[in-house]
């Protein structure tokens, strides 16, 4: 089994989480998340100061398959999730078996 790990801008949320509802996948666990890399992040006014945040919202999508869909499954990810514009976001993928693992 393997761990998928999708970081996105949090308007592509949506669509990637229904593109795992179509997919035929173990589990799947959402969080949201501060992200930050080559977009450098952005400024912002508060009380007539600009401030530098650089890290940027994103959402955290973790989908556990089996290992022979991984390939499946983030190829689909990646084009669902991607609009061409840097700070699209990462995939990571680990495997999520390890001895002592259990299921409660």
């Amino acid at each position: 089994m393997k761990q998928l790990t999708i970081v996105v801008r949090p308007f592509r949320a949506e669509s990637v989480l229904k593109a795992i509802s179509e997919l035929d996948v173990i589990a799947c666990a959402v969080q949201e998340a501060k992200g930050y890399s080559r977009q450098k992040g952005y400024l912002d006014r508060y009380l007539g100061s600009e401030y530098s945040m650089a890290f940027l919202p994103k959402v955290e999508i973790s989908v556990w398959v089996s290992d022979q869909r991984v390939q499946e499954v983030a190829d689909r990810l990646v084009k669902t999730a991607r609009t061409g514009r840097i700070g699209d976001g990462k995939i990571f993928i680990v495997d999520a078996c390890w001895p002592g693992a259990m299921e409660f």
